[in-house]
């Protein structure tokens, strides 16, 4: 099972990646690890660094993969924000975006959706 979540994982970033790029947006960082845990993306919209929280699911049986999006886990993403920022010493403006995917049981996209600015 955790093999299958990795997999699926990976697959859902490689996606994000994907469809921001075609939205214009600039892949810097995939997979950066901090000591709290991973951001997923970091990414650029013009001057503005993203960093994207990616959310697979295969199917919504058990909820949405924004369902899985609480207050406790987009604290520990500012927290590896705030880990990258720091060793980056970056200091221009920021914003915190999440990329929702659900798949079918084939991992064919059923859909995708971009939410900017999850934090407000």
């Amino acid at each position: 099972m955790k093999e299958m979540n990795r997999i699926k994982g990976s697959f859902g970033e490689s996606m994000a990646a994907e469809y921001l790029r075609n939205k214009g947006y600039r892949i810097i960082k995939q997979n950066y690890r901090t000591k709290y845990a991973e951001i997923d993306l970091i990414t650029s919209d013009k001057d503005i660094l993203v960093f994207v929280e990616v959310r697979t699911k295969i199917g919504e049986e058990f909820g949405t993969p924004e369902e899985s999006i609480d207050k406790r886990k987009v604290n520990r993403i500012i927290r590896n924000i705030q880990g990258y920022l720091g060793n980056e010493y970056y200091s221009r403006e920021y914003r915190i975006d999440a990329v929702c995917i659900v798949l079918n049981e084939n991992m064919k996209l059923v859909s995708i959706n971009h939410y900017e600015n999850i934090t407000l």
